[in-house]
C-alpha cells in the first residue's frame, strides 16, 4: 500500500512510520504541519528510505490536501494529526477546535473527494483510519469498569471533547457517505521520542537536572500504559485486517497510578545514573505534589479483548520492560531531547526526506 500518515512527525506518528518503513514494504507519505510537537529528528532512522516522503502541510488546508491526494494517490490514510496535550487545551482550547474538529472535517472531505474519483477496485482497497484516545470516554466509575467500544462518550477536557467530536465526524462520514472508515481509541502511550511535556519524559528529564518532579493532587490517578511500538503494530493490524466501520480499543493492559509510574522511573534512574545532580541521593526525593488540574479524570482502563479476539493483536511489552526501555533510551539519547529542550529541533529541520 501507499499510506498517507497525518501527524507523522509527532510521537505516535513517527513510531508508526518507523514501523511501516522498517517492518513492512509499504510506501509512506508523512503529512505534518510541524507545530511545536512535530519533530523530524524522530524520523532520522527512516528518512533516507526511497519509500518515505514528506509533505509540510496543514490538514485544515483543503487546497494542499487535494494536491497531496492527487500527486501521491494513496491507498490508505492513517489520521493521527491532532493537538493532544490536556493542559494546553485548558489554557487555549481554540487550537484544539481548529485542528481536531475543523482539520478532521477538511481531511475527511478531501479524502472522500479523492476516493469518489477512484475506480471500483481502488475504492474497495481504500481505507481511512482515524486514531483517537480513551479520554473521549471520560472517567471510570469503579475499579472494576473498563472502556469498551460501546462505552458512552463523556469527555472531561477540551482536548477530549474535540477528539470525541472528531470520532463522531469520522463515523458519520462512514454511515452517511459510505466512506470506508475505521476508528481506534488508545490508552496512554509512552516510549522513546515522546515530547518532554508528557508525564514520563518530563519526569526523566527533570530528574536528570535535579528539578522537582511535579505530581498532580496525590498522584492516585490511574492510567493504562501502552508502549508506543505496540500501538504502532496495532494500528497497522487494524488498517490491514480491521472490518470497515468498526472501532477497536487498543490498551497496554498495564494499569498504574501516576505516583507509582514516577517512583518506578526514579528507581530505574537510581540504578542507571552514576553522577546524580548535586544534593540528590535518591531521585524519589524530588517528587513534589502540586495542585490538581481542573477536571482531572481519576481512572482510565481499556478492554482490548475485541482487537485481540478479532485481529489477533496483543501488546508485546509489559510496563516493567517498556518503562526500562524508555528510561534507558532517554539516558542514551541526550542529543535528541537536548535539541527539543533548547528549541533547535524547530530551527534546523534535519529529517525532511525527499
Amino acid at each position: 500500500m501507499k499510506i498517507l500518515v497525518t501527524g507523522g512527525a509527532g510521537f505516535i506518528g513517527s513510531a508508526l512510520i518507523r514501523h511501516l518503513i522498517q517492518e513492512t514494504d509499504n510506501e509512506v507519505i508523512n503529512l505534518d504541519k510541524l507545530t511545536y510537537a512535530g519533530n523530524l529528528d524522530s524520523l532520522l532512522p527512516v528518512v533516507n528510505s526511497p519509500r518515505y516522503s514528506f509533505e509540510h502541510a496543514d490538514i485544515c488546508d483543503r487546497e494542499a490536501l487535494d494536491r497531496i491526494f492527487a500527486q501521491h494517490q494513496p491507498n490508505a490514510v492513517m489520521h493521527l494529526a491532532a493537538e493532544s496535550h490536556v493542559d494546553r487545551s485548558i489554557d487555549g482550547p481554540g487550537d484544539f477546535i481548529q485542528t481536531n474538529l475543523v482539520g478532521t472535517y477538511t481531511l475527511l472531505e478531501a479524502g472522500r473527494a479523492f476516493w469518489s474519483g477512484l475506480d471500483d477496485a481502488a475504492k474497495t482497497q481504500f481505507r481511512f483510519l482515524h486514531v483517537s484516545t480513551d479520554e473521549v470516554y471520560g472517567d471510570l466509575a469503579s475499579c472494576d469498569d473498563l472502556f469498551r467500544e460501546d462505552t458512552s462518550y463523556d469527555p472531561s477536557s477540551p482536548y477530549a471533547a474535540t477528539k470525541a467530536g472528531s470520532d463522531h465526524l469520522v463515523r458519520s462520514w462512514g454511515r452517511t457517505f459510505n466512506f470506508p472508515v475505521l476508528v481506534t481509541n488508545c490508552s496512554n502511550n509512552y516510549g522513546p521520542y515522546q515530547f518532554p511535556e508528557k508525564l514520563i519524559p518530563h519526569m526523566i528529564l527533570n530528574a536528570l537536572q535535579g528539578k522537582p518532579l511535579p505530581m498532580y493532587g496525590d498522584g492516585s490517578q490511574i492510567r493504562d500504559w501502552l508502549f508506543v511500538d505496540d500501538h504502532a503494530r496495532a494500528l497497522y493490524r487494524v488498517l490491514a485486517t480491521g472490518k470497515l466501520g468498526q472501532t477497536y480499543n487498543i490498551g497496554g493492559l498495564n494499569e498504574k497510578k501516576n505516583i507509582d509510574v514516577v517512583k518506578t522511573i526514579c528507581a530505574i534512574m537510581d540504578e542507571a545514573v552514576v553522577d546524580k545532580p548535586e544534593g540528590v541521593s535518591r531521585f524519589e526525593e524530588l517528587i513534589t505534589f502540586v495542585t490538581d488540574r481542573p477536571g482531572h479524570d481519576e481512572r482510565y482502563a481499556i478492554d482490548a479483548s475485541k482487537i485481540n479476539t478479532d485481529l489477533g493483536w496483543a501488546p508485546e511489552e509489559n510496563f516493567e520492560s517498556g518503562i526500562r526501555k524508555t528510561v534507558t533510551w532517554y539516558l542514551e539519547n541526550h542529543q535528541w531531547w537536548q535539541r527539543v529542550v533548547d528549541g533547535s529541533y524547530r530551527l534546523e529541520r534535519i529529517g525532511t526526506g525527499s
